[in-house]
């Protein structure tokens, strides 16, 4: 069967707004009994807490186990590589959640990872101290490489820019573990128990979302509510299998 991984972030909504056409094309996916997954680089909320911001933009109907975040990631890869680790992070209460669900100790006791996502509290101290911990051996981890992230009104730095500044002062480039690692797509195809030939992928951006895609085997569908314009497609050495303005424009029974 089918199956269907989709971003949120300029695909479902945009900064507080829904996208037009998300509540519909939600509804299909229920409807056609397709196995799903919201896969999401948002390291800051819980799923529980993305659950609630859909049911407040008016979708219903899903579980906390829909989806996958880049801290839920992060979590997992940390503790297959060093169980039990000390961190020292920086986010919000979702990543620091994942990361204490996950055994970790977050401490500023010479900490043996900087884990790093986005957050509207990062400092020059937070800087100091991340930059400080890294030159003094502490590996690097980065939640996910997004730039930007798209809003109501424009866009606003995300944990990219944050990562940027902590490499320049630290002269260390972080290991990112959110998409378009492969890591992403595997944990989701394994959690839905498909097979990358047999998943279509959905995002805003080229260079996350349909590269990562894209680099695991599956189809892909860019929609152009979110990062990427559709005067930038071209500017890439890779295209998406399709291309729509919104999820109102997707066909799910077309394509399965």
């Amino acid at each position: 069967m089918k199956s269907v991984i989709s971003d949120m972030d300029g695909v479902i909504y945009r900064g507080k707004d829904l996208i037009s056409g998300a509540n519909e094309f939600i509804a299909e996916l229920h409807a056609m009994g397709l196995p799903f997954l919201f896969l999401t680089n948002n390291s800051g909320d819980s799923p529980a807490a993305l659950k609630g911001k859909l049911e407040q933009r008016g979708i219903h109907g899903l579980e906390e186990s829909d989806f996958i975040t880049s801290a839920m990631a992060t979590a997992l890869f940390l503790r297959q590589q060093r169980p039990g680790a000390r961190l020292f992070a920086i986010g919000e209460e979702g990543l620091v959640a994942e990361l204490e669900k996950a055994g970790f100790d977050i401490t500023e006791d010479n900490p043996e990872f900087v884990v790093v996502g986005k957050t509207r509290q990062f400092d020059f101290d937070d800087m100091n101290k991340a930059s400080r911990f890294i030159r003094a051996g502490a590996r690097f981890i980065g939640t996910n490489p997004d730039i930007i992230d798209p809003t109501e009104d424009g866009f606003e730095p995300a944990c990219g820019s944050i990562l940027s500044s902590i490499e320049v002062a630290s002269g260390a480039k972080p290991y990112v573990i959110g998409k378009p690692n492969s890591l992403m797509m595997t944990i989701a195809t394994r959690k839905l128990g498909v097979h990358p030939d047999d998943t279509l992928v959905i995002g805003d951006r080229m260079d996350t979302d349909i590269v990562g895609g894209l680099e695991a085997g599956m189809s892909t569908c860019l929609v152009l509510s979110g990062v990427t314009r559709s005067d930038e497609v071209e500017s890439f050495p890779y295209r998406p299998d399709y291309i729509v303005d919104s999820v109102a424009e997707i066909d799910l029974r077309g394509w399965r």
